[in-house]
């Protein structure tokens, strides 16, 4: 390494500014070209930008480019290719662990620089495209098969979590799953699916992650426990969700659920929190921001450092970078279907927007704390370069010492990446078809409207379509 003399220090110190000017591009801004084409609808442009998007080709972003390619092909409609990109990355998310190379990247540079690992609603997120991909295909087997992977997923999560206060089950993961065993006709398991879905809603006073219990998951659930038998379990939950069962003679042509998503998730910047560790009488060390909002626990024993040989003005004062999300507003803020001049309604059934803002407020202190033990390690090492006042080369080791601060100052950045092209809410419901061709009018309404006719083959049973839209 080449070592600056003394008379560049002034330069050097210069150093930290250029680097952080750099470090504040998110995610969102490196792959912002794919981004406003996939928002304009030309898919196929937003396919080609991707291949060229050079941070979704690193190795530790693998997990999100497969979560876009898969989505650009299921908007494509080539369920195929979208389903062998999220298998991989079913698998990826499977068998991804922290190595011990991740490890170190994320202690000497930052979190950004680690593998993407996913968030835990992403992972729901991937069994609902998966899904609907089969569905469309054809493949009610491989259908039903995701379905019971949802259950796993869910108990993966309640393990990795063990909290009840905390997001630990999928609401509507679990209303899916209920669908599709309903149209395999398997109505016990879609009784169990709706009654698991619609229990995490109660137990929550009747909202979860910003969304009310729909009334056609209630309608569901006593329909489940009709076709099954269930009367003692159809009386108790119409009391327990304040509803009565209403039966309905079957469509002739069966019955189209249909799944709206609308807008896109939210995307993630950077922001700065700012930390001073103190020490209190009995010796315990903590970090507490300026205004006394956070008062983080802080054990350098769980870091191999002696808290005796330390000096506590050396770490008074600590700069964190950490993510938070930004909303994207969605377009349009309601949606009907009309079929023979009848009017159905939606309703809401997964909030992403509210999932994502939520979860990360949930486990800040935990990933916070992680963040400041980063610093101190990177700290410690500017701390050990620094000239002794006996030392012979003062100058070299102030410059080294020097460059390892700026360094460590441009280095610090928040993870800001996610699955972006996620929608920022799910709406859902079902209307009953006549035999033959349907013709249904899907109607979008914000500033202006948006008309999507749909032709739906009426045929018995039931089905499963989705319209997008990403404004």
């Amino acid at each position: 390494m080449q070592i600056l003399p003394i008379n560049n220090m002034r330069a050097l110190a210069m150093l930290p500014l250029m680097l952080l000017l750099f470090s504040c591009v998110t995610y969102n801004n490196r792959i912002a070209d794919y981004y406003a084409a996939m928002r304009n609808n030309n898919y196929t442009k937003a396919e080609a930008t991707l291949e060229k998007t050079k941070i979704l080709q690193a190795k530790r972003n693998r997990l999100l480019y497969l979560f876009e390619k898969g989505k650009m092909a299921h908007l494509l409609k080539q369920y195929d290719s979208s389903n062998m990109y999220f298998n991989e990355a079913d698998v990826f998310m499977e068998d991804v662990r922290t190595s011990a190379g991740d490890l170190a990247l994320g202690t000497l540079l930052n979190p950004m620089m680690q593998t993407y690992k996913g968030e835990a609603f992403e992972k729901f997120m991937l069994h609902y495209y998966k899904a609907l991909n089969y569905l469309y295909l054809g493949r009610p087997d491989d259908a039903l098969v995701e379905a019971r992977r949802i259950s796993l997923s869910n108990y993966a999560l309640q393990d990795k979590t063990k909290s009840d206060n905390k997001y630990n089950d999928d609401a509507f993961s679990l209303m899916l799953q209920g669908i599709i065993y309903e149209q395999s006709a398997d109505w016990n398991n879609a009784f169990i699916a709706y009654r698991n879905s619609v229990d995490l809603f109660l137990k929550n006073n009747n909202s979860y992650y910003g969304v009310a219990i729909p009334e056609q998951l209630k309608q569901d659930l006593l329909r489940a426990a009709e076709k099954n038998g269930f009367t003692d379990e159809l009386g108790r939950y119409e009391k327990l969700m304040n509803t009565s069962y209403q039966k309905h003679p079957e469509a002739p042509g069966g019955e189209l659920v249909l799944f709206w998503e609308n807008g896109l998730a939210p995307v993630k910047e950077e922001q700065n929190f700012f930390f001073a560790l103190t020490k209190d009488g009995l010796g315990n060390f903590s970090f507490v921001d300026p205004s006394g909002s956070f008062n983080i626990p802080f054990n350098f024993a769980s870091y191999n450092i002696r808290s005796a040989d330390l000096k506590l003005d050396d770490l008074r004062s600590f700069r964190v970078a950490f993510p938070r999300y930004v909303e994207q507003p969605t377009y349009y803020r309601s949606a009907s279907i009309s079929l023979n001049n009848q009017q159905y309604s939606l309703e809401k059934a997964e909030n992403i927007n509210a999932l994502a803002f939520t979860t990360l407020r949930e486990r800040f202190l935990k990933e916070m704390g992680t963040a400041l033990g980063r610093l101190v390690v990177k700290k410690l090492a500017e701390m050990a370069a620094r000239p002794k006042a006996d030392d012979k080369n003062k100058d070299t080791k102030e410059a080294i010492a020097l460059a390892i601060q700026a360094f460590n100052f441009a280095s610090e950045k928040a993870d800001t990446r996610n699955w972006q092209s996620l929608p920022h809410t799910i709406y859902y419901t079902r209307v009953p078809l006549q035999k033959g061709a349907n013709q249904l009018v899907f109607k979008a309404t914000g500033p202006t409207s948006q008309d999507i006719n749909l032709v739906v083959e009426g045929k018995g049973g039931q089905q499963v379509q989705s319209v997008v839209t990403l404004r």
